[in-house]
């Protein structure tokens, strides 16, 4: 069976161009219900014995995941890898089950983020000097980052992807490769180039062309955790709620364009959106904000 998972592994990376992380992650959620259909079974499972499995066994397992108080977005998550390991078996191995596809996945509730307000940004330019005060280049860094994630609207990995090369001779737009390999361009504000600017010159290394733009104190690549950390930070010195996140700011970015005027398509494209559906939640956002405004305001809201 590891055999086969490991081969399954190295399909999602080098075919699929999956990220190793997702599909660790896969192979977490395969694993997973190996180990409940061999239970489920009452003995050990081998590749063949995938193709018997029933609905029967499928239900139970998503009703064990519930019992042990996993969220319907992992199970769902746990679900679509499954049905992809089945489909991987079916197309290299020849090992068909056909009771996977009768199995629909959880519904999982669509939470909808919260955007930061306009003032908080602007003052987190100020909580970073006073926070990084004995390390100007490192206030830079941090700045730079906090503009492009709500200047550009960037996921945490595409800014932490991005090079010197890529930002360099002021580019009015940056050719960002987000999930999936989709590629798409953003336009660059001059205040988000000003900023980056400020911290390349600053920066005591990683100055190379190919070098990655943003580095941590040891002038190593930066992580998304230490991103993460810039922000808990700020949160935390001007006391903000806990939804003030990295990917807030790029939710920020999104509400603010479609408060003044941006159609969806235009913004299903610089976020980078592969469904039209995702990007339309930001509209339930603007609805519940405009909800919020009529109830305390309107003279008849009450009645």
């Amino acid at each position: 069976m590891q055999e086969i998972i490991d081969e399954f592994t190295n399909y999602l990376i080098k075919t699929r161009n999956y990220s190793a992380h997702t599909a660790a992650a896969y192979v977490t959620d395969i694993d997973d219900f190996c180990k409940f259909f061999a239970g489920f079974n009452g003995s050990d499972v081998f590749v063949g014995d995938l193709s018997h499995a029933d609905t029967i066994c499928f239900r139970a397992w998503l009703a064990n995941r519930q019992n042990r108080g996993l969220s319907f977005k992992s199970t769902a998550r746990a679900l679509s890898a499954l049905r992809g390991f089945y489909k991987y078996l079916a197309k290299h191995h020849n090992i068909k089950n056909d009771a996977i596809g009768l199995i629909s996945s959880p519904r999982v509730p669509k939470k909808l983020s919260k955007a930061i307000d306009a003032s908080d940004v602007a003052d987190m330019a100020d909580a970073i000097r006073v926070i990084d005060n004995t390390e100007p280049w490192i206030a830079a860094r941090d700045w730079a980052l906090v503009t492009l994630l709500f200047g550009c609207g960037l996921r945490i990995s595409e800014a932490l992807s991005l090079r010197n090369s890529d930002i360099a001779g002021a580019p009015g737009a940056l050719r960002i490769v987000g999930k999936g390999s989709k590629e798409r361009i953003v336009p660059v504000l001059p205040a988000v180039y000003t900023a980056i600017k400020k911290y390349t010159e600053l920066r005591p290394f990683g100055n190379a062309p190919e070098d990655g733009l943003f580095r941590s104190v040891r002038g190593l690549p930066m992580s998304a955790r230490m991103a993460e950390k810039v922000i808990e930070k700020v949160r935390a010195y001007l006391q903000l709620p806990d939804y003030v996140t990295p990917h807030a700011l790029r939710h920020t970015f999104a509400t603010t364009l479609l408060s003044d005027g941006a159609d969806l398509r235009s913004l299903q494209e610089l976020l980078g959106h592969s469904s039209l559906s995702t990007t339309q939640l930001y509209t339930k956002v603007n609805m519940s904000e405009i909800m919020d405004i009529y109830e305390h305001c309107h003279p008849r809201a009450g009645e």
